[in-house]
């Protein structure tokens, strides 16, 4: 789902994983109905700016003219677990292009991306540490209180390789977005301890417990908003969007495990919608919905896809420029 993490779904008998997918669909549907009553402050999309979505603003041109925002180029990423790795790829493209995003904003396995890159990690970098990972030693199996396993390997690891402890020691500006599972929203980080919002950010329901943060539980931050899209989109002149839950519209075995698992996933695909529409460049490669969250021996292949989708998204804008100009 949305953490670097190899779950096998096997390993789980029948009984056990349509219980879990049950209690996760009743999450889900409390949450939205606790979110219609959200007084989050939510940014009204005006028509110029549906009409940047609709046409595309060209990224240098955005540079090269003086805008009264805060931040030139602003970056927001989904969750997805293994997935992620394409924003690695992302991050790469843009960088070599000549684009550094001057805001990134993250949920789950996108905010650790978010977090390590802010702290001075190329994407090189962190491509290698993904890859190197040992997956087991992360999550720690327990009497089960709130969740089966622990994300205490995990945070410790975490620890490890941040040099920065706070948002503000970060060498890019961060908004790390996690679920208020008591009082059923989204919440924003962005001051204050980095590692508990990271560690609340991808405490997936059901399978970890609740990350207790100033004695508030914190789950997933893409139960509610898994592309925090709205987050920073008044504060930055151009929006791109990274999204690793596109629609998967290939054959599928109807079982009832097969059902189950893919109305999960459409039910956090609807949670974008919204977000989707802020963002002037949406890089949400097709390719990317032959892989799960757990694909970790497929790493290099997914950070192809986002750095090749990036090239030729960049490359296309160039080309509509030229063309127009020729007219």
């Amino acid at each position: 789902m949305h953490i670097f993490v190899q779950l096998n779904v096997t390993e789980m008998n029948t009984r056990q994983l349509y219980i879990t997918m049950f209690l996760l669909m009743v999450l889900w549907i409390i949450f939205q109905r606790n979110n219609r009553n959200d007084e989050r402050a939510i940014p009204v999309v005006n028509e110029k700016e549906q009409l940047l979505y609709k046409g595309g603003p060209l990224l240098e041109d955005v540079l090269k003219r003086k805008s009264g925002q805060k931040y030139p180029i602003g970056l927001t990423l989904s969750g997805g677990g293994i997935k992620s790795l394409c924003h690695v790829g992302v991050l790469k493209a843009l960088e070599e292009e000549g684009f550094r995003p001057d805001i990134i904003s993250g949920v789950s396995a996108g905010a650790v991306v978010a977090a390590l890159y802010a702290d001075g990690y190329t994407p090189d970098s962190i491509l290698s540490l993904i890859q190197n990972v040992r997956y087991t030693e992360f999550f720690r199996l327990e009497v089960p209180h709130g969740g089966l396993f622990t994300l205490t390997g995990f945070k410790e690891y975490l620890d490890t390789l941040l040099h920065a402890t706070t948002f503000e020691e970060l060498k890019i500006p961060i908004r790390v977005v996690a679920t208020d599972l008591d009082g059923g929203r989204s919440v924003v980080f962005e001051k204050g301890p980095l590692l508990d919002a990271l560690v609340a950010t991808c405490s997936v329901p059901i399978l970890f417990s609740p990350y207790m943060i100033n004695g508030v539980n914190y789950v997933d931050g893409g139960v509610l908003m898994n592309l925090p899209a709205s987050v920073i989109r008044s504060d930055c002149n151009y929006l791109i969007g990274v999204s690793v839950g596109p629609l998967d519209t290939h054959p599928y075995e109807k079982s009832i495990t097969n059902i189950a698992l893919r109305s999960y996933k459409f039910l956090f695909r609807s949670s974008t919608k919204y977000d989707k529409e802020l963002c002037d460049m949406l890089i949400e490669p097709a390719s990317i919905a032959h892989y799960k969250g757990s694909d970790v021996m497929q790493e290099e292949v997914i950070f192809q896809i986002g750095y090749l989708e990036t090239k030729r998204m960049l490359q296309e804008q160039r080309i509509l420029k030229a063309s127009s100009k020729i007219k």
